[in-house]
């Protein structure tokens, strides 16, 4: 059976197909699409695969962890940023192993098409040292997510896949497999392999260290990893994941260099040695971060390795055919960049979001009574507020930072200190922000932008749905200084009024302006409709 799915589809079906029991997941781009596939798949509806979205990177690698402690298969998926949320977990999981087979799926982002920053997730699984999975075409996604189980379950230990914008979000046709029954339950052989206390991590983390041989014989023999003869050995070219692709277009008869096309880490040692031993010098083409380029100059003691780090390609943004034919001295189409043909259209709020009216308030508040630099934003469609015409805002960092940041600036003297953050944020890092403002009563104002779903991202639910005004009590918080808020333009002045009020007071206040996504609202109607017929 065949069908057409993005990379991240066929992630998801293969991990179905594998034989997986439940994906645990917070939704951010290019990862999304992985857990939403599952959700809608009739085979995964009928065998009630978990695939709920947990409140954030952190929590959903600890519970897809806990459903590996039971023997079945599990998946985390999360974009590069998201790893960074849990990596408490990830790097302690590598020590544990597992019981059942633990893929974790993170989607990287080069070029940072809707990313904070261009970080490679490769470098964080060697530094788990844990095996890796880089697929170079959708087909290869499929067969990763089918077989990365069994490979986990080989070894004991979770096992990464890692994608890019590209692959996830372009579209080829997939061979399927026969699908797989799921693992029956059964708990850890060892009763102590979960329990890290010093005594035990120590003989774990032995175990790990005795396995990272294993792991790169694995990658020797994988169908992954393919050695490609050439006649001209001038140059030889170490094509990484999807780079392959970008090479094969500017040989679309073959390449007449050596290739060897790497989508299983640790490197295949034996093979990297046959081409350096083979060829006049080596071209490393990988996406992301050099990695495979300054483990080359480590170990094989010579300087005529060339691509990122000497300039023979970009050291940022993502790799393209023309980038690739620079670097192997071939004529490039030369047809004009985007930039050049079309004029540059930033994001902009939706006609008729909430965040307009709360920015144009706020905008208002500090104008009338207050200096400028004091507003500090997170991560959603809010920080859009940056650009013009609001230019609202004056930090994005990370997410929940905008709780923390405000609380620091308030504790050096900027006071009233702002927060602005929306409701799935607001559950995904932000409490914890919260309690330490509570703590020590620090006189900032904290707006939680509720529209009541996870816009940026499609608009899933967010964990926070009819729960905020409950949690910021409970977290200490004073009902005289949580008030819900209508942002519509009639309501202007009411917010106005609220709004300073919170500012003017000396402690911890809480700004709930809720009205759901205009886009969510569209959606759920159409929804509505489609129902009753």
């Amino acid at each position: 059976m065949q069908k057409v799915l993005l990379g991240v589809e066929a992630i998801a079906q293969g991990a179905i197909d594998g034989g997986m029991s439940g994906v645990y997941a917070y939704p951010g781009t290019p990862s999304t699409e992985i857990t939403e596939y599952i959700q809608n798949n009739k085979y995964a509806k009928e065998k009630n695969l978990h695939s709920a979205w947990s409140a954030n990177e952190k929590t959903a690698m600890e519970s897809a962890l806990g459903m590996s402690y039971t023997g079945k298969r599990t998946m985390s998926c999360m974009k590069h940023v998201g790893l960074n949320v849990a990596a408490d977990c990830f790097m302690n999981a590598s020590v544990t192993g597992v019981n059942g087979g633990f893929i974790i799926t993170v989607a990287d982002d080069p070029s940072m098409h809707s990313s904070q920053n261009e970080q490679d997730s490769r470098f964080f699984a060697k530094f788990a040292q844990i095996p890796v999975l880089e697929p170079s075409n959708q087909q290869e996604a499929y067969d990763m997510a089918y077989s990365g189980f069994q490979l986990s379950e080989k070894f004991g230990v979770p096992v990464m896949i890692r994608i890019t914008t590209r692959l996830a979000h372009s579209r080829s046709i997939v061979e399927l497999k026969e699908v797989l029954p799921e693992n029956e339950l059964k708990l850890p052989s060892n009763p102590t392999q979960f329990i890290l206390l010093p005594s035990i991590a120590r003989k774990q983390y032995k175990g790990l260290l005795n396995k990272q041989k294993q792991f790169e014989q694995d990658a020797e023999v994988s169908s992954f990893n393919n050695y490609i003869e050439g006649s001209d050995k001038s140059k030889g070219i170490i094509a990484c994941g999807i780079s392959i692709n970008y090479l094969m277009e500017n040989y679309p008869d073959g390449c007449p260099h050596p290739v060897l096309k790497v989508s299983q880490y640790p490197l295949p040692r034996k093979l990297i040695q046959k081409l350096y031993d083979e060829c006049t010098e080596i071209l490393v083409l990988e996406e992301g971060y050099p990695i495979v380029e300054e483990h080359l100059k480590g170990y094989m003691e010579k300087e005529n390795v060339s691509g990122r780090l000497n300039g023979a390609l970009p050291r940022d943004g993502e790799l393209n055919p023309d980038l690739v034919a620079r670097a192997l001295n071939l004529p490039t189409t030369d047809k004009a960049e985007t930039s050049d043909l079309v004029a540059g259209r930033p994001p902009a709020l939706c006609a008729g979001c909430s965040h307009h009216d709360v920015y144009t308030v706020l905008n208002k508040v500090i104008a009338d009574h207050y200096t400028l630099g004091r507003v500090f934003s997170d991560i959603g469609c809010y920080t859009i507020g940056a650009l013009p015409p609001y230019n609202a805002i004056n930090t994005c960092v990370d997410m929940g930072a905008s709780i923390t940041m405000a609380k620091g600036a308030a504790d050096a003297g900027l006071v009233p200190a702002i927060s602005v953050i929306g409701d799935s944020t607001f559950t995904h890092s932000g409490i914890t922000g919260l309690l330490d403002a509570v703590n020590e009563n620090s006189p900032i104002t904290i707006i939680i932008s509720d529209n009541e779903s996870t816009s940026m991202t499609g608009g899933q639910d967010s964990a926070a749905k009819g729960k905020i005004e409950e949690i910021c009590e409970g977290v200490g918080v004073h009902p005289d200084h949580i008030k819900v808020l209508l942002p519509i333009a009639k309501n202007h002045d009411e917010m106005y009024k609220v709004l300073k009020e919170e500012l003017d007071f000396n402690g911890v206040s809480v700004i709930i302006p809720r009205r759901v996504c205009i886009q969510k609202h569209a959606r759920d109607i159409k929804m509505k409709r489609k129902n009753l017929k």
